[in-house]
């Protein structure tokens, strides 16, 4: 059995808040970094192989929370494929900016957000085939240990609903809180869904709601 915890980035800076911010840059608030020590903790008990990280900012400064918390030497292993869906020209606005400057694609996402390809950047369609890529490597891999993810509520979402047959245009029914645990278990190449959505101590879960 392979076993691959997925934890969500803690809160993004308050600049962030309100706007696009897919493929942007952007650091944890003070509140993010308790966050990500509690998700340490959570599953401090783990036989965690490895870290595997997307390469944004507010992944990686999780990832590194996390591996301090759990007291590992080993190397973080970036992994870009792991990034959250890029919006192209919708990067860095606010939603509604977005409604005002574009109201019908707006309408669309709105109401069909997996069927959206936004102007200069993915749909969902194409990141989650190189978040299933990349996942699948990794199971390769580490096939047999318990590993950590560390990225996305999107790259989450992604993979729940694969491994749970989900519809695509069911995809925000799975919540996917700041720092929260989920995890998804492997057995010949069969997934399972474990845990999820679990924030501060396993089994427990939160309500905030975000987007990205």
């Amino acid at each position: 059995m392979t076993r691959v915890w997925l934890i969500r980035h803690g809160e993004p800076a308050a600049h962030a808040h309100g706007r696009c911010y897919g493929s942007l840059d952007v650091g944890l608030s003070e509140s993010g970094r308790m966050q990500m020590a509690l998700a340490g903790e959570a599953i401090r008990q783990e036989p965690i192989a490895a870290i595997y990280t997307s390469a944004l900012i507010r992944a990686a400064e999780s990832a590194r929370i996390l591996a301090g918390v759990l007291a590992r030497g080993g190397p973080i292993e970036v992994v870009d494929d792991l990034r959250e869906i890029d919006f192209g020209d919708f990067e860095g606005k606010s939603y509604d900016e977005i409604a005002r400057e574009h109201p019908a694609l707006f309408r669309r996402w709105m109401m069909q957000p997996t069927e959206v390809r936004f102007p200069n950047g993915e749909s969902f369609g194409v990141m989650r085939a190189r978040v299933l890529a990349a996942f699948e490597r990794i199971c390769r891999e580490r096939e047999g240990q318990t590993v950590v993810i560390v990225s996305h509520g999107g790259v989450n979402r992604a993979l729940l609903a694969w491994a749970l047959e989900m519809p695509d245009g069911a995809l925000f029914r799975l919540a996917q809180d700041y720092a929260a645990c989920s995890l998804i278990t492997v057995v010949e190449g069969i997934p399972a869904v474990e845990r999820m959505n679990c924030r501060g101590s396993i089994g427990g879960a939160g309500s905030n709601r975000t987007p990205e």
